[in-house]
């Protein structure tokens, strides 16, 4: 267990994880407590990786729930092992003959069957998942339920016993009660509002984009080969393109991934030109690449002018001629709002992924044309 705050920053950066003091106060009352962490944010902030690092830290194994639309308790608690249940039924197909040979009718043979069931709902049929398996662990665990906005609503009931009392109730077997009390970190990228009774049972933390100096000392934390005056130029250029209206804002981790490009390339002085030249390694929407190529010049040097040019019918550029990002692309839609209307509950329409369309159906308009025909 952790003495000290402090002992949560130096444990935590022993594994390449840089914490404010903020998050290592949160971490600290985590385990002193007991209680679950719901930490949100944007993606990309290290949200899934301090659960990592945690468990690192602490010598705890890590489970992990990934969670997506659609997902039901069975993936998430538990389910019954059919197949070896179905296996064994076959197997004991001669004693079970022998258990109602005698039966006098129907009824009295279903009662006799019925009175093994419990054989074949017990803990050998029972297949645990990462919530059930985190509370029957023999060994301290830490356990990531990762991006529960993403879920139904429905799945966030399923978690309240666990995140309250750290137990699991399997109706036809009991109630598991964690021996040791798991590390539970909840991550959300705000998608969605999550229920307020799931709120009230952990502890709450948001956690946003570093401020310039903490981003740069994670940067020089991963050995990315950059030279220290790069990497400070390269986190105020991605902090500049953060601030431009894009779908999706670099993460940290793209930063990281940027400086170890620009390394491999042996870029001794950036340029608006190298930038360019990598700048998919942070953005990933084309709408945003071209905002980003426009701005790039004026974050590199604030005082970079854009030559004149002509542009052909129906062109548009991203750029101002005073070299700072002009307003060309205003009617694009915001980013962020464009993120919130993509990963809402329900977004997918009939036959997205395969899935069977529905009949369409005949405007009544059009029936009353056809009754009067």
């Amino acid at each position: 267990m952790f003495t000290s705050v402090e002992h949560v920053v130096e444990a935590l950066a022993g594994e390449g994880y840089i914490a404010d003091e903020r998050l290592a106060t949160t971490i600290f009352l985590q385990t002193r407590l007991d209680k679950p962490v719901l930490i949100e944010g944007p993606a990309g902030v290290g949200k899934t990786e301090l659960a990592k690092v945690l468990a690192a830290a602490t010598g705890r194994k890590l489970l992990r729930l990934q969670c997506y639309e659609g997902q039901d308790e069975t993936k998430a608690l538990y389910e019954w092992d059919y197949g070896k249940q179905l296996l064994y039924t076959q197997i004991l197909r001669e004693k079970i003959g022998q258990l109602v040979e005698d039966a006098v009718d129907i009824a009295d043979a279903v009662e006799r069957i019925g009175a093994q069931e419990s054989v074949f709902f017990s803990d050998r049929f029972l297949a645990p998942r990462p919530l059930l398996e985190a509370v029957r662990s023999q060994e301290p665990v830490v356990l990531l339920v990762d991006e529960i906005d993403r879920a139904d609503e429905a799945l966030e009931a399923v978690l309240l016993e666990l995140l309250g009392e750290y137990q699991v109730s399997v109706p036809e077997i009991g109630t598991f009660t964690a021996t040791h009390a798991p590390y539970v970190i909840l991550t959300s990228n705000n998608t969605r509002d999550l229920a307020a009774a799931l709120k009230r049972r952990c502890l709450h933390l948001f956690l946003d984009y570093p401020a310039a100096e903490r981003e740069l000392q994670i940067v020089r934390s991963k050995n990315t080969g950059l030279t220290e005056a790069l990497a400070a130029q390269l986190v105020d250029v991605v902090r500049g393109l953060r601030e431009l209206e894009l779908r999706k804002a670099p993460s940290i981790s793209e930063t990281i991934d940027w400086a170890r490009t620009l390394a491999v390339l042996g870029v001794e002085e950036l340029s608006a030109k190298t930038l360019s030249e990598t700048v998919s390694v942070v953005i990933k929407y084309d709408k945003d690449i071209r905002k980003a190529l426009a701005a790039l010049p004026w974050l590199v040097d604030p005082n970079a002018r854009v030559p004149e040019h002509s542009h052909g019918p129906g062109h548009t550029h991203g750029h101002s001629h005073d070299g700072h990002p002009h307003d060309a692309h205003d009617h694009d839609p915001d980013g962020r709002a464009v993120r919130a209307a993509k990963d809402r509950p329900g977004r997918f329409t009939d036959g997205y992924y395969g899935t069977p369309k529905k009949a369409a159906q005949t405007p009544a308009s059009t029936l009353g044309r056809r009754r009067a025909l």
